[in-house]
This record gives C-alpha cells, sequence and structure tokens, in this order.
C-alpha cells in the first residue's frame, strides 16, 4: 500500500494552486485545489492499486470520489468568478509576521494537503482490498448519493436565491435549507461516511480510518465550516438569528415551532 505517493499527488495540485494563487493574489484559488486534491489521490491509487485491490471496489471508489471532488471544485471556482480575496483568508493572513506568501503556504496551503491526506486515508485503504464485493458497498454508496443531493441541490438552491437582487440581505430558509442550516455541509459529511463504509467493507485496515470522517465532520460542524460563517452571517443578516431559533443547525430536521 503506497499512501505516500498519493500524497505527493494530492501535493502537487495543492503546490498548483499555491502558484496560481501568488499570482493572482488571490489564496481562495486553495479551496477550489480541495476537491481536485481528493480527486488526484483516488485516480493516483487506483493506479497504483491495480492487481492489489478488487477491480469493482476499485472503480467505485474512484469514481465516486472524482464525481464528488470535480462537482465541488467547479462549484466553487464558478461562484469565485469576480470575487476578491476571501475574508477568512484575509483574516488569517492580516496575522503573518514577515511574507504573507510563505505564511499562506504554511498555513493555508500546506496545512489544507496535510488534512486532505488524512481525510482520504477510506479512498485510499478501501482501494488495496483483494477480497470481493460485500454487501456494504450498497449502504456506502447510498449514503454517499445522500450526501451528493444534499451537497449539490444546497448549493444549486443557494446560488439561485443569492442571484436574485430581491433577496439581498435575506436569510434563504425554503428547499432544503428550511430543514438545516447547511445542506452543503450535511452533504459533504454524508459523502466521506459513505466512502468510509466502501473502506470498512474491506476489514479492520479500513474501519480503523473511521477518524477520517470524523475529522471532517468536525471540521465542517464545528471548525472551520459552520462556526466561521456563521459568525459572519450573524453580523450582515439581521433574520439569521431567528433562522437559527427554528432551523438545525447541521442535521435535517422539520424547523421548530416558534
Amino acid at each position: 500500500m503506497n499512501l505516500a505517493v498519493s500524497g505527493l499527488a494530492a501535493l502537487a495540485v495543492v503546490l498548483a494552486a499555491f502558484a496560481v494563487g501568488v499570482g493572482k493574489g488571490l489564496h481562495r484559488v486553495v479551496d477550489v485545489a480541495w476537491g481536485l486534491g481528493f480527486a488526484a489521490v483516488a485516480v493516483t491509487t487506483y493506479a497504483l492499486s491495480a492487481g492489489h485491490g478488487d477491480p469493482v471496489r476499485r472503480a467505485l471508489v474512484t469514481v465516486l470520489t472524482v464525481v464528488w471532488g470535480v462537482r465541488l471544485a467547479a462549484h466553487i471556482a464558478w461562484r469565485g468568478r469576480g470575487h476578491g480575496e476571501d475574508p477568512r483568508y484575509e483574516k488569517l493572513l492580516s496575522r503573518a509576521r514577515g511574507s504573507r506568501t510563505w505564511y499562506a503556504l504554511r498555513t493555508v496551503y500546506l496545512l489544507q494537503w496535510a488534512i486532505m491526506w488524512f481525510v482520504s486515508l477510506p479512498v485510499q485503504v478501501a482501494q488495496y482490498d483483494a477480497d470481493p464485493p460485500t454487501w456494504w458497498l450498497a449502504p456506502g454508496a447510498a449514503l454517499w448519493a445522500v450526501g451528493l443531493f444534499f451537497e449539490a441541490v444546497g448549493d444549486a438552491q443557494l446560488v439561485r436565491f443569492t442571484a436574485d437582487p430581491a433577496n439581498r440581505g435575506k436569510v434563504l430558509d425554503t428547499g432544503l435549507w428550511r430543514y438545516t442550516r447547511h445542506p452543503n455541509y450535511f452533504g459533504d459529511a454524508c459523502v466521506w461516511w459513505g466512502l468510509w463504509l466502501l473502506a470498512a467493507a474491506s476489514g479492520w485496515a479500513g474501519a480503523a480510518t473511521v477518524l477520517s470522517p470524523l475529522l471532517m465532520t468536525w471540521l465542517l460542524a464545528a471548525k472551520s465550516g459552520k462556526p466561521l460563517l456563521e459568525a459572519g452571517l450573524l453580523r450582515r443578516r439581521p433574520g439569521y438569528r431567528e433562522y437559527i431559533e427554528r432551523t438545525s443547525g447541521f442535521v435535517p430536521r422539520p424547523p421548530r415551532r416558534r
């Protein structure tokens, strides 16, 4: 099992994004590299595991990871057109002592690369399992599909909402956003729990990668995703506090009655 080479593939994507970010003066491009890095890991592992892992499992894990990663990268790239630096990175880079460029490389790009490699462990381990596929592949693929639905549909609903000038300053509370304040983050977590189930079907080595989806879920729900985003929305949108009071913060459920 060659985990180092897969890590180098992800690093190549991140360093390419760093070069683009420095050239454009916009380090938000690292968010585009996030999904593409996972896709690179999946494709690289698929090539490396040839002759070692079961062909069906290898193909399934690779396709699911690439579809998720490329869709996410394309969405983030399209959404960021014409925008300046992401306020999160602007705030982070304001703490730099000395060169902001090298500070960005260490604290933004290389950190995301390390997280990317660790989170992708289920994808890597699953592809080296030589045992024939079991029924575990079905719930794993189903959970991945639920996650992609929430992520893609949630993103599309938000794009449509924000494109209408009449909604400026308003809060999206219809569609999937009626049941969770972050359908895209919830979907992202489901995708990685689904991929972990595909790895868990390979035995103890796959099951041991459970820390990967746990880390992804923690980042989305409690660290760099939901908390940072909501802190800004509370300042910018007067109705957001009421939205919080009636709507689940992560796992979808019917709105609370006021």
